[in-house]
């Protein structure tokens, strides 16, 4: 979780139901944030169309934020002019003074076969930025020219100075039998990457042997895994 703390004035904007809790002084509020252009484009990334905004008056108050997967919570300092590119769903809650938009692929090859479709999520402003995915999360600091692959979908955000791409996997035989599927998503730096060790693929996947199953009387099945 996110547990934040906020001074009288001071504003923290989180997607719908992210909200874990908030103490007893702080009002939340629903608003069209940056209009309903912007509204627009925010369902096109998975988001809702309006954004709660979250105040605490006579006092410093707490919210806490949570994502709608097991996984990890990273804060990003967007402040000096930092720009960060996010997968779908990533982006959690952020300062007021944050922008949230989307962002386009910039190459067909990670449009068609990158697993994050054309619209990915765009944060920059002078403030902090939340992001949440499944599983762990790791960092890397790529230097310019410093390449990294990465199994498809397991991108949860980069910095916008990251060259971003989709590359084969190599042989016939390596994508057929490697286990990894046909495409690898290529990172080229300068600049920072966040990785995610699990997929919502995955996980849906591996939950699927214990989901409730027909029986032939029309009742329901429930392995408990015992």
């Amino acid at each position: 979780m996110a547990n934040l703390e906020i001074a009288p004035g001071e504003i923290i904007y989180g997607e719908a139901g992210s909200m874990a809790y908030m103490s007893g002084n702080v009002s939340m509020e629903a608003k069209m944030k940056g209009g309903f252009v912007k509204g627009l484009k925010r369902k096109l990334t998975g988001e809702s169309f309006f954004m709660t905004h979250f105040e605490a008056q006579g006092g410093t108050g707490l919210v806490g934020f949570a994502g709608n997967v097991p996984g990890k919570i990273m804060a990003m300092d967007l402040r000096g002019g930092k720009e960060w590119v996010l997968q779908k769903d990533s982006f959690l809650c952020a300062e007021d003074n944050v922008d949230l938009d989307i962002a386009f692929q910039r190459r067909l090859g990670a449009t068609f076969f990158g697993g994050e479709g054309l619209i990915l999520q765009k944060c920059q402003g002078d403030g902090t930025m939340f992001m949440h995915a499944a599983g762990d999360l790791v960092e890397f600091n790529l230097q310019p020219g410093q390449a990294m692959k990465v199994s498809t979908a397991h991108c949860v955000g980069w910095e916008s100075s990251i060259d971003y791409d989709i590359q084969g996997v190599g042989g016939i035989k390596t994508a057929l039998f490697g286990g990894e599927g046909l495409f690898v998503t290529s990172l080229r730096g300068p600049g920072r990457v966040v990785l995610q060790s699990l997929t919502m693929a995955k996980l849906a996947n591996a939950l699927v042997p214990f989901m409730p199953k027909s029986s032939s009387g029309g009742g329901a099945l429930i392995n408990l895994g015992r």
